[in-house]
C-alpha cells in the first residue's frame, strides 16, 4: 500500500470521477516522486480551475515541479496541498517561492487520534469521567452496536443524516454524494456502516473508513430521540474495541478544533464529545497553495474570502 490515507486511494478517485470531478493520479517515477492523487475544480464563469491535493505525501521539489506541470495543463490558478503529515515533520515551506500558506484551508489542521495499542482498561481509565458514565448508561439501557452494511441500514443512515444536518444547521454533503460514495467505497472494503440501536430502533449510524492500520470516522448521524441512552458514546467505544481486536493501531476521529477551542464554535459539541475519550490531539503541517498564476490567485482569494463571509452569515 503506497498511499497513507483513504482520500488518496484509487477507489476515492473513482468516486470523485463519478461525481464529475477531474481526477489526476501521479504515478511514482522515482524515489523523489511519490504516488498521489489530486482533483481539479472549475472556477465558475471562467476557463480556469483550482487543484486540490488532500492528505497526500510531504511534497518534494520534484513533486512540486510535477504538480506545476500538471496544473498548467489544467489551467489551474493554484493547487492546494494538505499533506497527511504531522506538524513535527521537517517540512520547510521554502521548497518553492510559489508555495505559501493557504488563505482558506479545507481540512481541519487538527484531528483526534485514539491509540488502539493501549489495553481496554487503559483506554477506559483515561476517559473523562462523564464519558465513562455515559458508557455505563448506554450499556444499562442495552443499546446494541453492530456493523450493518444492509440497504435498510444505509437508508436509515441517510435519513438520520438529513435530520442531523437540519438540526445542527451546518453544511453537509447531499444524498447523491453519500449514495455514490457508498456504492464505490463499500465494495472496495474501505467504507463500513455501524449502527447503535435502542429497542430495535437505530439512533445513530456512522460510516467508518478502514485504511492500512487506521480506522477513520468521516461521516456520522444521530437521532434526537432517546438521547438520554447515550447511543453515540457506546457506538464509538464498540468500534474502537472492534478495531483493536482486529489489529488496527489507531482510530482517527476526523477533525478537532485545536488546543484552545471556542465554545461558541458550531463544531464545539463534536469536539467535546470526541475529547471525552482522551485521544491524542494531532496537528498537521497545514494547508499550502502552490500558486501558478499570482495575479489571478490574488483576485481569487479576494472573491473566495467574500464568499465565505457571506456563507457564514
Amino acid at each position: 500500500m503506497s498511499v497513507s490515507h483513504p482520500l488518496q486511494s484509487e477507489a476515492w478517485g473513482q468516486f470523485r470521477s463519478v461525481m464529475g470531478i477531474d481526477v489526476v493520479r501521479i504515478r511514482p517515477l522515482g524515489p523523489e516522486l511519490a504516488e498521489g492523487q489530486l482533483t481539479f475544480h472549475n472556477i465558475p464563469f471562467t476557463p480556469f480551475t483550482v487543484g486540490y491535493f488532500p492528505k497526500g505525501p510531504l511534497p518534494t521539489q520534484p513533486m512540486l515541479e510535477e504538480l506545476t506541470k500538471i496544473g498548467k495543463q489544467k489551467r489551474a490558478v493554484f493547487i492546494q496541498l494538505e499533506p497527511n503529515v504531522a506538524h513535527h515533520s521537517s517540512f520547510v515551506i521554502h521548497h518553492s517561492s510559489f508555495l505559501k500558506p493557504s488563505h482558506h484551508s479545507l481540512f481541519t489542521k487538527y484531528t483526534f487520534v485514539l491509540d488502539l495499542t493501549k489495553t481496554e482498561e487503559e483506554l477506559l481509565q483515561s476517559m473523562h469521567p462523564k464519558t465513562r458514565y455515559n458508557l455505563k448508561i448506554a450499556q444499562k439501557h442495552a443499546v446494541v452496536v453492530k456493523e450493518d452494511n444492509s440497504p435498510e441500514a444505509f437508508e436509515k443512515y441517510l435519513k438520520l443524516s438529513r435530520e442531523t444536518t437540519t438540526r445542527q444547521g451546518f453544511y453537509a454533503h447531499n444524498e447523491t454524494y453519500h449514495r455514490r460514495m457508498w456504492k464505490i467505497l463499500h465494495p472496495a472494503k474501505i467504507a463500513h456502516l455501524w449502527t447503535a440501536s435502542y429497542k430495535e430502533k437505530i439512533l445513530a449510524a456512522w460510516i467508518i473508513f478502514i485504511w492500512d492500520k487506521t480506522l477513520y470516522y468521516p461521516y456520522g448521524s444521530s437521532s434526537r430521540e432517546n438521547r438520554d441512552v447515550m447511543a453515540p458514546t457506546l457506538l464509538l467505544w464498540e468500534i474502537a474495541k472492534w478495531g483493536k481486536n482486529q489489529g488496527f493501531t489507531s482510530f482517527d476521529l476526523w477533525g478537532a478544533l485545536g488546543p484552545h477551542p471556542d465554545e461558541h464554535d458550531p463544531w464545539y459539541g463534536f469536539h467535546r464529545f470526541k475529547q471525552g475519550f482522551n485521544p491524542q490531539l494531532v496537528e498537521f503541517v497545514g494547508s499550502f497553495d502552490l500558486v501558478l498564476h499570482p495575479w489571478l490567485y490574488w483576485l481569487y482569494t479576494i472573491a473566495d474570502t467574500i464568499r465565505w463571509r457571506m456563507l457564514k452569515k
